[in-house]
């Protein structure tokens, strides 16, 4: 793979049920994502964008293809490693459309909780995740508890947490629905300059279509099959 691609798909399928109870959902999918790039992606309800979204994160099995993730091939008609909780842990952040912080611990906490799972030393979890805060412009809300922060500043806190093991990819679950138009906007603005300044590659699930120009390309997921085009 060319050091620009963070995802490359090939004929990716997956169904649900059989017989009667039979639904295809995403048929034949090909494309690439390169670091650097916010994608949309975009679908009617039902349409399989969360589940490309938890194939593409080693969540969800596919049913045949293949999946490469960086430079490695991690899905070729089956995973092919045993440990996706560690690729998930190496490369990939999670952002959702609910922050999911944990209520009982502070912020800091929240960030500093899967480095040290993963034995990242404790000084070195806590410098990145207070570089990560002063990015974000919350450095001073360390301490404090999710309940005391405003929605715009826990979904802060939980990108800065999604970007805490260094991913190469980024895959975000409608991170603006919660949100009013100026703060989307504002963290729509906020994973362009993560995309563009970290080299990251970032999909993001979104309704609103005032969003798309921000960003770079459009992933459509139309009749079961995957599109991407340039805005």
């Amino acid at each position: 793979m060319s050091v620009k691609q963070a995802i490359k798909v090939e004929r990716l399928n997956k169904s649900f049920g059989k017989g009667d109870t039979f639904v295809d959902v995403i048929d034949d999918a090909s494309f690439v994502v390169n670091k650097g790039e916010l994608v949309a992606l975009v679908a009617p309800s039902g349409a399989g964008k969360t589940t490309l979204l938890m194939m593409l994160g080693c969540v969800e099995d596919p049913n045949s293809g293949t999946i490469w993730l960086g430079d490695e091939k991690v899905y070729e008609d089956k995973w092919l490693t045993k440990e996706t909780r560690k690729i998930r842990r190496e490369k990939i952040g999670f952002i959702f459309q609910a922050h999911y912080l944990i209520p009982f611990l502070n912020i800091i906490d929240n960030l500093t909780l899967l480095p040290q799972a993963d034995h990242v030393d404790e000084k070195k979890a806590q410098k990145k995740a207070r570089d990560l805060l002063a990015y974000f412009d919350i450095a001073d809300k360390e301490k404090a508890m999710p309940s005391q922060l405003s929605g715009g500043q826990n979904q802060r806190a939980a990108i800065a947490r999604a970007l805490v093991n260094e991913p190469e990819i980024i895959l975000a679950d409608e991170p603006t629905a919660a949100l009013d138009s100026q703060r989307s906007l504002d963290v729509i603005n906020m994973l362009k300059k993560i995309a563009q300044e970290q080299n990251v590659a970032i999909i993001m699930v979104t309704h609103d279509e005032r969003m798309l120009p921000h960003c770079d390309r459009v992933m459509k997921i139309e009749n079961k099959h995957v599109i991407l085009d340039k805005i």
